[in-house]
């Protein structure tokens, strides 16, 4: 038997989808059904590495932790990662494919739709029920006809649509009654469902408006979710960065450059969780401010991004911190930019940036980016000063090879590669060890590492980072405004 599909869409990026998609990820594995995440097409540039070997959007291992499963390929079968000067890498299957401008043509589009069935019918064969999650918005009549990741792919399945609108910065009627207007008939007919995010206030104010839109398209309100407060959930898109950046600090003050180019910033969420822990992301020198730890995070753009670190006159602070004794961590393109020297000879990043590039100069290294690109799991154990022989887990996702001088020595010692017993070195730290980089992104999610690490910067908190429980709460807040037995029979569950 196949398994039943529900696909969650939205009105427009960062409205929630997301999110909603790991509340009812955890809410119907609770009541012990089988249940998969999948997005047929995702442009992000916070990716993780799957057990299979893949990458794929962060969201979506995410939404698969919900679920109690292990991430896989099929559940993001086309991972779109934008890239300077307007070009996009295409990873298919979790494997890097091409490297396109724009949005490629007809031809492409129609093999991604077949991937995108194949993925979605491996998934069906194996599960009880498999949450779709859109892209964007379906409204979008620029793309008409291209658009892979919203209505074709609920057509692929017959899948009931839940269309969510964000009212957080109002116009939510509108965008809800603009999106079924612009939609063809067929998909309008799709929509089974609106949801109300992030309300502020007594939803009972909203009454009229959702009586109209029921009488307008026949379509009824299935809830209204108040804003949920200090959510740690893994984003995919830098406009979620828009609430926190140069908040104010508070305790231990880490300083992140919002590169343009800035991915994978999930990285950094343990960090930010830790009570008494302040992560500002900031884009000038007037919001510099007196940071404990500044750290440079991983980039798509390593090249251009650099280049905007020094317009901005940040490379410059990053130099003069460094040179005061402060502490500086580069995560994968921010730890290329630590080095003495990034060569790209084969255009990885792209054709319009010289092939070589002086970095900050910090650590004694030197990358060469390849054609080919690194996924792995890795665990290992620290070898920085002070922190020596603590636990370490994550994964690598970077062209870069990166090359120890005489001045700089491992960060890290790895034990483990895909659960193969290894000896192995990876990263760099300068004399003192205030200076260190690593391509392991996930390296804060161990306690083990990340707390005696604050504690280095003068940090006095206990421990408990963000909720273990994150999923349950997104779940319990799902149930707690959503008319779930309405919402579930439209996909035949009672």
């Amino acid at each position: 038997m196949r398994a039943q599909t529900l696909m969650v869409q939205g009105t427009a990026s960062h409205v929630g989808k997301s999110v909603i998609v790991a509340a009812l990820c955890r809410a119907l594995a609770r009541r012990g059904l089988r249940v998969a995440p999948f997005k047929a097409q995702n442009m992000s540039l916070n990716s993780a590495v799957t057990p299979d070997g893949g990458e794929i959007g962060r969201s979506q291992a995410f939404q698969a932790e919900a679920c109690g499963i292990l991430p896989e390929v099929a559940m993001n079968p086309i991972l779109l990662k934008p890239m300077a000067g307007g070009r996009c890498q295409v990873v298919v299957r979790g494997q890097p494919y091409a490297t396109v401008e724009g949005y490629g043509d007809a031809r492409r589009a129609s093999l991604a739709l077949a991937v995108i069935a194949e993925c979605l019918a491996e998934l069906r064969s194996r599960f009880d029920i498999v949450l779709l999650e859109g892209m964007g918005s379906p409204a979008e009549i620029n793309l008409r006809g291209r658009d892979l990741a919203n209505m074709r792919t609920a057509a692929l399945t017959g899948a009931p649509v839940l269309l969510v609108g964000d009212i957080e910065r109002g116009g939510v009627f509108a965008a809800l009654a603009g999106t079924m207007a612009l939609l063809d008939p067929e998909d309008r007919r799709r929509v089974a469902g609106f949801l109300i995010n992030k309300y502020h206030g007594d939803p009972a104010v909203l009454a009229p408006g959702i009586a109209a839109l029921a009488r307008r398209y026949a379509t009824p309100t299935l809830g209204v979710l108040p804003y949920l407060p200090d959510l740690r959930v893994a984003e995919e898109d830098a406009v979620a960065l828009d609430t926190v950046t140069s908040s104010r600090a508070t305790g231990i003050d880490i300083a992140v450059p919002r590169l343009p180019g800035i991915a994978n910033f999930t990285d950094l969420m343990p960090l930010a969780a830790e009570p008494g822990v302040s992560v500002r992301y900031i884009t000038s020198l007037a919001e510099w401010g007196s940071p404990a730890l500044v750290i440079l995070p991983g980039t798509r753009n390593t090249v251009a991004d650099l280049a905007w670190l020094r317009e901005c006159g940040l490379a410059r602070r990053v130099l003069e911190h460094a040179a005061g004794g402060g502490w500086v961590v580069g995560l994968c393109g921010g730890y290329q930019m630590l080095g003495r020297e990034i060569r790209d000879p084969h255009h990885v990043e792209s054709a319009r940036v010289p092939t070589q590039s002086g970095g900050l100069g910090l650590l004694d290294v030197a990358t060469t980016f390849a054609e080919e690109k690194q996924l792995c799991q890795v665990r290992g154990i620290s070898l920085t000063p002070g922190l020596e022989g603590l636990p370490v887990w994550g994964y690598e996702i970077h062209h870069g090879v990166t090359t120890l001088g005489p001045g700089a020595r491992p960060a890290i010692r790895l034990t483990e590669r895909w659960g193969v017993a290894v000896d192995e070195t990876e990263g760099a730290v300068a004399a003192g060890g205030a200076v260190f980089g690593t391509y392991l992104h996930g390296i804060f999610d161990a306690p083990g590492f990340r707390q005696p690490f604050l504690r280095r910067l003068g940090w006095v908190g206990a421990g408990g980072a963000a909720p273990a429980n994150v999923f349950d709460r997104l779940a319990d807040w799902l149930e707690a405004h959503v008319e779930m037995d309405r919402l579930l029979a439209l996909v035949g569950i009672t």
